[in-house]
């Protein structure tokens, strides 16, 4: 599962595997350890090899989730509309979104769910009123 949610971290980010070796490298440390690679990190994604605990904490780190989170572990379900309800600080990208931008997200996220069942809905009843004709041999 790790190698899983280090891709998607990763890619969700839009960093390639050199940025994030570069950022990683940039973080404060407290021990000596040897510089983070792309090729590195690959292997990591491709299960090949295994990071320490203080390369995982790092990671979790700088992508701000929990350990838990990193090895797979996040069992919890989240509510999208309690968290766009509470009075957490939502962050997009590096932007900040203002309470205006919240309810705008909000709104967008909420009629695309909406629309998306509508059509569902819609193409089971299209389905329904299809009728078949079979050739009579």
């Amino acid at each position: 599962m790790f190698p899983e949610q280090l891709k998607a971290l990763r890619t969700g980010r839009g960093l390639t595997l050199a940025e994030l070796a570069a950022r990683l490298n940039k973080m404060d440390t407290e021990t000596d350890e040897r510089p983070n690679t792309g090729p590195q990190i690959g292997s990591w994604e491709r299960g090949i090899n295994t990071p320490s605990y203080l390369e995982v904490y790092k990671l979790a780190r700088f992508f701000n989730v929990s350990l838990d989170f990193m090895v797979g572990r996040n069992s919890q379900v989240l509510d999208l509309s309690d968290i766009f309800a509470l009075n957490n600080q939502l962050v997009l990208e590096g932007h900040r979104l203002s309470g205006k931008e919240r309810a705008a997200v909000y709104g967008i996220v909420k009629g695309y769910l909406q629309g998306k069942h509508f059509q569902k809905s819609k193409d089971n009843d299209n389905l329904a009123d299809e009728s078949v004709t079979l050739p009579l041999d």
